[in-house]
This record gives structure tokens, C-alpha cells and sequence, in this order.
């Protein structure tokens, strides 16, 4: 991410919803927010895409290639983690939701789970400010929605949620996508240590994290490649993976803070269908989603 803008990884991940949303290769997936909160141009290779065309220009069909990829992988993550945040909330009722590094995310319009729930999105604040102009024209979100502009490489988590009306006696589900990857090791744990210590006993954590993956690896710098041969430009450039974690790692990393993983598996474990034309069934196995519930603590 560069200096004072927003993530362009973001509007990448938004796109790849949009072209998912609704298509039967990929039930039971949908998110009808997320064509909104897209531009017009960032619309037309998600169209082209949904329709199954592929330009002959170099540089139009590697962006329709790219958002359909992207497409494969997002269906099957959306859904596990929509699936795990709206089963912990069903049983815990009076929880409130974190949305950490909320990038364009559209669950607080769309998911039904969070109806009543008093959600706090938390970004960048170059990212959250973009978040908030796409979304002036949204109807009103299904929950209490706050949002919270924190620099977590710089500013502690803790006061500024605390500001916005968190409450760090009462459960918290944390949402963790897309995020652990472009975060060096070091500030995955500064992270954890952070959402830990304004966490009640019994709340929950939902994480997105890349395994390692030699193919995942060589695909990124192929479709950077491809990008800087065609002149298109990379949704990826200047946000690289900083640290890829084995299911062991996660699992200790949360469990020397006393978070006990409930479950942690990949993306082709979901009961998601997929059948696009350019997800790879490899990039799916290195996607992961733990789950991981907070005990009690001796203060």
C-alpha cells in the first residue's frame, strides 16, 4: 500500500466478489454490495467477466483474467467466513464484530448475521476514507456500523475502538481477512497481541492466512510479469505477501495467548462449488481460515 492512498488490493478483492456474486458455479455465494461500491472503470473487466468475454487486447484480457482468478478464490473464502461469523453469533447473541483491515468490505449491507449487531469497521485511514465515499450512496447497513481510521503500525488498536464504543468486556468476533499476508511476522504478532488484550473471555477469531506455496509464489510474479509486458496495472504492485504461516504456526502463535483454534481449513474444504475458468484448485489448497475462540484469563 502506498503512503496516504487507499489499498488497491482492496478494490481487486471487491472486484473478484463482483464477478462471483449470484453465479451458479459458485453457490451459495452472493454479494450484491459489491458491484456498488465499484467505479465504472473498475466495473468493465467485472462485466466482461460475468459475461464470459475475453477481449483480444493484451492489456483488457489480463484484467478480466485477473478479476475471474480472482473470482475462484473469493467465493469459497467469503463463504467460510460468513458461515463461521453467523454460527458464532447465533450462539452468542450478545457479541459485537470487529471487522479488522476492512478493506471494501460489504458484510455490513449484506450479511444477515450481523442484523442488531453493533460492528466496528477498522482500516487504514486512507482506506476507510475511500470505503466511506463508495459507500455514501449504499442503503443504510443491516447493523450499527462505526467506523475506526487506526494506523496500526503506528497507533495502538486499543483506544481508538474503545473511542468508537467498543467494549471490552463483552465478546468480540474478529473478521481477519485478507490482511495476515501482507504483514510481516512481527506485526502478525504486535496484531494478535493487540486484539487480545480488548478481548473478552469467549470471544472469537476468524483469520484468513496464505500457507506456503511455491505455485502461489511463481503465479504472483508471473501476473506481475504479465502486467509490466502488457502495460496493465497491477492490482498487487507495492502490497506483496510479507509472511505465509503453516497451520502449526497459526496455532501456536494463538495459542501462547490463550486462544484455543476450533477449526482451520482451506479453501477446497468449503462446500462452495467452483467452476471458473482460470481458479486453479492449487490456490484454493493454500487459502486458510482459522477459528479460534479466546478462554478464560487470569488477570
Amino acid at each position: 500500500m502506498e503512503p496516504g492512498q487507499p489499498s488497491r488490493t482492496a478494490v481487486f478483492v471487491c472486484q473478484g466478489r463482483a464477478v462471483a456474486d449470484g453465479r451458479a458455479e459458485v453457490e451459495p455465494f452472493a454479494d450484491p454490495i459489491a458491484e456498488q461500491l465499484l467505479s465504472v472503470d473498475e466495473l468493465v473487466p467485472v462485466r466482461l467477466a460475468r459475461s464470459g468475454e475475453l477481449p483480444t487486447n493484451g492489456r483488457a484480457r489480463l484484467a478480466v483474467q485477473s478479476v475471474s482468478a480472482c473470482a475462484a478464490v473469493m467465493a469459497p473464502r467469503t463463504v467460510l467466513i460468513d458461515a463461521a461469523v453467523s454460527k458464532t453469533l447465533e450462539q452468542r447473541v450478545d457479541s459485537q464484530v470487529v471487522l479488522l483491515g476492512a478493506g471494501l468490505d460489504g458484510r455490513p449491507w449484506r450479511l444477515a448475521a450481523l442484523r442488531g449487531i453493533t460492528v466496528f469497521s477498522v482500516d487504514h485511514p486512507a482506506s476507510q476514507a475511500d470505503l466511506r465515499r463508495r459507500a455514501e450512496d449504499l442503503p443504510s447497513p443491516v447493523c450499527d456500523l462505526r467506523f475506526v481510521a487506526v494506523d496500526l503500525t503506528h497507533e495502538p488498536l486499543g483506544p481508538r475502538l474503545a473511542a468508537a464504543g467498543h467494549d471490552p468486556l463483552r465478546p468480540t468476533v474478529w473478521i481477519w481477512e485478507g490482511v495476515i499476508p501482507y504483514l510481516s511476522r512481527p506485526q502478525v504478532t504486535a496484531t494478535v497481541d493487540a486484539l487480545t488484550g480488548v478481548s473478552a473471555a469467549g470471544s472469537v477469531l476468524v483469520a484468513q492466512y496464505q500457507s506456503r506455496s511455491l505455485s502461489a509464489q511463481i503465479g504472483r510474479r508471473v501476473a506481475g510479469l504479465a502486467s509490466r509486458l502488457t502495460g496493465a496495472p497491477s492490482p498487487l504492485a507495492g502490497e506483496p505477501w510479507r509472511s505465509l504461516w503453516s497451520e502449526r504456526q497459526i496455532a501456536r502463535l494463538l495459542g501462547d495467548r490463550d486462544w484455543a483454534v476450533d477449526c482451520d481449513v482451506n479453501l477446497l474444504q468449503s462446500t462452495t462449488r467452483y467452476d471458473t475458468p482460470y481458479g486453479g484448485a492449487g490456490s484454493l489448497a493454500n487459502g486458510r481460515v482459522a477459528v479460534a475462540r479466546l478462554g478464560a484469563r487470569s488477570s
